[in-house]
Formats: C-alpha cells, sequence, structure tokens
C-alpha cells in the first residue's frame, strides 16, 4: 500500500542545499540554474567533451517539424514576446509491460495543457483540456503519410491516436483560434524516470486518495510521491471527485505547481554529475517541435520563463458541460470558451468569472500545491 512519506524512510538524494527562504531574487536563480543544462554539461564533460555531451543530449530529443506538417493555414503568429506551449501528457503503454492497461492501440494525448505566457515571461496562464471533451477534428495527415478527413463530435484525445502530435496542435488551434508557438511533450515512462531522477515531488493531500485502477492510495496529509507514485496520482480519476478527467486535471495542476516547488530546492552546480544524469533523464523522455528539439534552445526557453514562479501561474480547465447523451463525455461552453481563448490572444488574464457554469473547476482541489 502506497502511503505517506513515512513509508519511504529514504531521504530523496538532494542537489544542492535546500532552500532556507531567501530572497525572490536567490529563489528564482535557483530555478534557473536547475535547468542550466549547460554549465552542468561544461562541469561533467569539460573540455573537448563538451561538444559531445550537447550531441548526446540533443539525441535524445524526439523532435517533429510541426510546421512543415500543418502548413500555412494556421492562427496568425505573435510577434510581442507572448508565446502559447502546448503541453502534452501521452498514454502510450509501450514498453509498460502492461502496468497501465492493454488493449488501447497507439497513443492518446492523455494531459494536455495550453501554457500562455505573458509578452512580460513574468506571468503565466495554464489552460487544460479535458482529454473527454467532444470537439470537431480538422482533417489531419496521418503518422503512416495519409490523411484522415475531418470529424464532428470526437474525443479530443483521439487527435494523437489519428495524426501524433502535429494533428493534436492542429486540434487545439482549430478548437481555440490561438497559434501553438511550441509543443513539448513527455510519455509514462518518461514522467516516471524523471521524478526518480529528482529525488521525488513533495505534495499534500486534503482527502484520503483510494483508486484501485490507477493504484494509488494515499491517506491524507503530506507524502513525498517518487516515481511510480507520481505518475498514479496525476493518472488517478476514480478515486476523486466524481471519478471523470475533470478531478484528475485538479491533481494534475497541483502537481505541476509542486513540482516546480521542488525544483526550487535544487542546486546543480553543486553536484554536477547528478546534474547531468537529470538532464539526459529529463531529454530522454522529451519529444518537442523541432523548432525546440535541442538541449540549448531548451535551455534557452528555460532562461526566458525563469521568472513565472507558481504564484504567478494561473491555472484553469478549459470551462464544460456534462454531455447529456454520454455521461463519460464533456462538451464546450462556448462562450465561456471563447473568453478564454480572447484573452490569450490580447495577452490579458482570463476573467475568473469564464468559469462559473463549468463542471471542470468545481469543488476543492483534493490536493494542494503546498506541500
Amino acid at each position: 500500500m502506497h502511503g505517506s512519506s513515512a513509508d519511504h524512510p529514504h531521504p530523496a538524494p538532494e542537489y544542492g542545499p535546500p532552500s532556507t527562504g531567501g530572497s525572490r531574487h536567490r529563489r528564482r536563480g535557483r530555478r534557473l540554474r536547475w535547468v542550466a543544462w549547460g554549465a552542468a554539461a561544461v562541469v561533467v564533460a569539460g573540455g573537448t567533451g563538451v561538444a559531445y555531451a550537447w550531441q548526446h543530449l540533443d539525441g535524445n530529443i524526439k523532435g517533429t517539424d510541426v510546421n512543415a506538417a500543418l502548413g500555412k493555414d494556421r492562427p496568425q503568429a505573435r510577434h510581442d514576446g507572448a508565446m502559447n506551449i502546448l503541453l502534452l501528457g501521452s498514454d502510450s503503454r509501450a514498453g509498460t509491460h502492461g502496468h497501465y492497461g492493454t488493449g488501447i492501440a497507439g497513443a492518446r494525448a492523455d494531459t494536455a495543457m495550453v501554457l500562455h505566457v505573458d509578452k512580460s515571461h513574468k506571468k503565466a496562464t495554464v489552460v487544460s483540456i479535458p482529454r473527454d471533451t467532444m470537439v470537431d477534428r480538422p482533417e489531419c495527415r496521418t503518422t503512416d503519410g495519409g490523411s484522415a478527413p475531418a470529424a464532428h463530435a470526437t474525443m479530443f484525445n483521439s487527435s494523437y491516436q489519428v495524426g501524433g502530435p502535429a494533428c493534436t496542435v492542429k486540434t487545439v488551434e482549430h478548437l481555440s483560434g490561438v497559434r501553438m508557438d511550441h509543443y513539448l511533450e513527455v510519455d509514462f515512462k518518461g514522467f516516471q524516470k524523471l521524478i526518480d531522477e529528482l529525488g521525488g515531488v513533495d505534495v499534500n493531500t486534503r482527502k484520503a486518495i483510494d483508486d484501485p485502477y490507477s493504484g494509488l492510495t494515499l491517506n491524507a496529509g503530506k507524502h513525498r510521491l517518487k516515481g511510480e507514485q507520481a505518475l498514479e496520482l496525476v493518472r488517478t480519476r476514480h478515486g476523486v471527485g466524481d471519478g471523470s478527467d475533470l478531478g484528475r486535471i485538479q491533481l494534475q495542476q497541483a502537481f505541476v505547481k509542486a513540482l516546480i516547488q521542488r525544483a526550487d530546492t535544487l542546486d546543480p552546480l553543486s553536484h554536477p554529475a547528478k546534474s547531468y544524469a537529470l538532464m539526459d533523464t529529463a531529454t530522454k523522455s522529451l519529444s518537442a517541435d523541432s523548432e525546440l528539439a535541442s538541449a540549448k534552445k531548451l535551455l534557452g526557453l528555460a532562461q526566458e520563463l525563469k521568472g513565472i514562479s507558481p504564484e504567478r501561474t494561473h491555472m484553469l480547465t478549459l470551462p464544460v458541460t456534462y454531455d447529456a447523451q454520454d455521461a463519460g463525455r464533456v462538451l464546450p461552453l462556448r462562450k465561456a470558451d471563447e473568453r478564454v481563448w480572447n484573452a490569450l490572444r490580447h495577452d490579458r488574464p482570463v476573467p475568473e468569472s469564464v468559469t462559473r457554469d463549468s463542471v471542470g473547476d468545481r469543488g476543492a482541489s483534493p490536493m494542494s500545491s503546498e506541500a
């Protein structure tokens, strides 16, 4: 049975001294250092080995040329510094030996979040799109080079199965009218290994969670979750809320904030060998658009986002309502959704009132981001 941190007595490895509540500038600097892959690679490889280190990390990242796949029929790109990144968690069972279920061909976009970074790069908005949302999917190229016709009222997460990440990007752009500047994706195995390499993430559950489907059992209270438990947490749906994807989204959003807070406590320059191992694991876990598919470009993105803290990150679920024809599906609330996407298009905060009638953000989250 999985439980609190008392069930896991071995302390997580640290990459440097824990945060002692220093200045905001110091915390931002520490977060930047955690993603300073270049510095870690230089220290580890040294001299002539630096080029090899970068080449190795670059070779880990899988890239997709989204621009070539989608062509020019897309929302207009921004040029004011604001950006939108589609974050995907894919549910491929490959290599998991049936541990997370069987009978599903290929992979689907199990988790999808649109990360909007404002033009100052000091604030962010994250919009989670429920995977069970019924949407109109545009025509997409298939993964085997063919073409899939447009589909009406189909589940959002099937877009990945039809045409991979490029089709999911196209579906999000069709749904929102907002151009995705980049996409980043992590899969089951990669996520679990990354959390293990971090030494776990601290979370605080407000209620006990018992989900026989994901395998997660947690008492109410504070926990340090290692990779397997963390994966069970972000996949839990039957043990929280109404048992749908909506409760799981609240867990995922709180976990993302907890992950950022965990990163604040790590100092890679004090332990460069461990830091390089972390970066090696991270890059093996990632897929990205071709413009981001290199360690240096990802480092550059991290440097651009260094000023964003959990307190400056607004998270919400795309406003939806239950589908009267199928209790396991949800439908977009068109007017409320348009207010969300319009705010992102104009680089403005999303009004709090947009989720008033949504079933996605009702009730308190079963988990607090404060560990």
